[in-house]
């Protein structure tokens, strides 16, 4: 049931409509409910999957704060990790560990048994598992209380706005959510009904319609001219984030609707300065768990120099790890890892070299974003790519003749579909004020959602193309 469907707007408005006149309790068993059928309607089975990462964590959380031997707190809050990493291992990276040994053994001259191995992938999976991973550690580290109502805590997993691609929330953000009092106001209708139209913008207008671009020169099969690399791997930059704040946007219009907050996934992510900037506006939720749950845990900064940046490439290689099962992925989190380390190590004579002046200030601002952004650009060029191999291949077309022609065939499309979306975004930086939209005059506010709507209606299409990060 994709979020961009007239299935899911008869869906969710069934649910509003239900959800406005129940009582707490009985909202929260009604979303129960509906956030299973939501997820079973992709597939029924995963809903058994669902259930039993939300039954291990459950139990997992109780145990542990019903002792207070330690060895008993580690035994059941290590279970619960061991528990939800073979799951995501068995369902996520069976084949390609299959695939990478019987690669590793023929570069030995060994030769292991043919085999393959074809594991439907659930989807949401590396969301959710994370989510209830989440609220083991956090008990553990008695950072919250464990939660006893299990039909509460089931829904804090399978709440379906934030599902299927998250963001990933925390049990002490959402739980005490689940269990208070909620009301539907027209604050939260106005509210959300503005982030699920911008998000459904950013999806159907902006990322679905530069899929055929990016596609087309991404192809395994593809010859494409050095320009053709450039504009399509812009082109993506752009339609990955569309795509995936734009479900989030959806998400938390969503959820505010239904009186939840759901956190901010993304703030204006390519107006960052530097990389670890960037790492605080992209992917907000799972950037702050790897974080929290990895990088701390590992030791953080303490060490500093060789320490602390080897520590930020196995938490970035975790990252690319976690978006899917093949190396262009962990090469790209590698990439960011070095990237945000030597950054880290430059940083002092960065800032001896910034300039002083107003108009040098903001010169110095303006080419640090250019820059950030197209370091960005180049590591999505390694994330989109099917293979190493493409991405060598693609790499080496970049040193090739640049055709000015060519780049323009392919930008005029590129620019009309982006411009409204850069224009959206620059008015929010200015005002500092992500939902700026809301505040302008009536007359300009209503006339900005007829343009958008006409947007939807003209280039969307109902259960047009799955979100990007279903597959991850």
């Amino acid at each position: 049931m994709l979020f961009n469907s007239f299935e899911f707007g008869f869906f969710f408005a069934t649910c509003l409509a239900l959800y406005a006149v129940l009582s707490q309790r009985a909202q929260n068993r009604m979303l129960l409910a509906a956030s299973y059928l939501f997820y079973g309607a992709w597939d029924w089975r995963f809903c058994g999957l669902l259930l039993l990462s939300t039954a291990i964590d459950y139990v997992a959380g109780l145990r542990i704060a019903g002792t207070d031997d330690p060895r008993r707190r580690r035994l059941w809050v290590t279970l619960s990790i061991v528990s939800n990493l073979s799951i995501l291992g068995a369902f996520k990276y069976a084949g390609f560990f299959a695939e990478s040994l019987s690669d590793l053994a023929a570069l030995a001259g060994l030769a292991l048994p043919d085999f393959a191995l074809e594991v439907v992938l659930p989807v949401g999976i590396s969301f959710y598992t994370f989510q209830t991973m989440s609220y083991s550690i956090d008990v553990y580290r008695s950072r919250i209380e464990p939660i006893r109502e299990p039909l509460d805590y089931a829904l804090y997993v399978a709440f379906f706005p934030q599902l299927v691609a998250g963001p990933i929330e925390r049990a002490s953000h959402l739980l005490p959510q689940i269990q208070g009092i909620r009301r539907v106001t027209a604050d939260g209708i106005g509210l959300g009904l503005w982030l699920v139209t911008w998000g459904l913008f950013k999806k159907v207008v902006v990322a679905d319609n530069l899929a055929p671009l990016v596609n087309a020169v991404y192809a395994p099969d593809a010859s494409p001219a050095p320009a053709e690399v450039i504009v399509a791997t812009y082109a993506f930059t752009f339609q990955i984030y569309c795509d995936f704040s734009g479900y989030s946007d959806i998400a938390r219009g969503a959820g505010r609707m239904l009186g939840f907050d759901i956190m901010r996934n993304f703030r204006l992510p390519y107006a960052a300065t530097s990389p670890a900037e960037y790492w605080g506006r992209w992917h907000i939720s799972l950037s702050t768990w790897l974080r929290d749950y990895v990088f701390f845990s590992l030791g953080g900064n303490r060490g500093g120099g060789a320490r602390a940046a080897g520590r930020v490439l196995i938490t970035m290689g975790l990252c690319g790890l976690w978006h899917g099962a093949a190396w262009p992925f962990v090469v790209w989190g590698l990439f960011h890892g070095a990237w945000l380390s030597l950054h880290r190590a430059l940083l002092p004579w960065l800032r001896r070299v910034a300039p002083e002046s107003r108009p040098g200030r903001a010169a110095w601002h303006a080419l640090r974003v250019i820059v950030t952004f197209h370091v960005i650009a180049f590591s999505l060029l390694i994330f989109r790519s099917e293979s190493l191999s493409q991405v060598a291949s693609l790499v080496g077309v970049l040193g090739g003749a640049f055709e000015v022609g060519v780049a323009g065939q392919w930008l005029a499309p590129f620019a009309v579909i982006v411009m409204p979306l850069i224009g959206m975004q620059v008015l929010e930086a200015r005002s500092g004020d992500h939902e700026t939209i809301l505040r302008w005059p009536l007359a300009l506010r209503t006339g900005a959602y007829v343009l958008i709507f006409m947007g939807i209606l003209m280039f969307g299409e109902d259960g047009g193309q799955p979100f990007i990060y279903f597959q991850f």
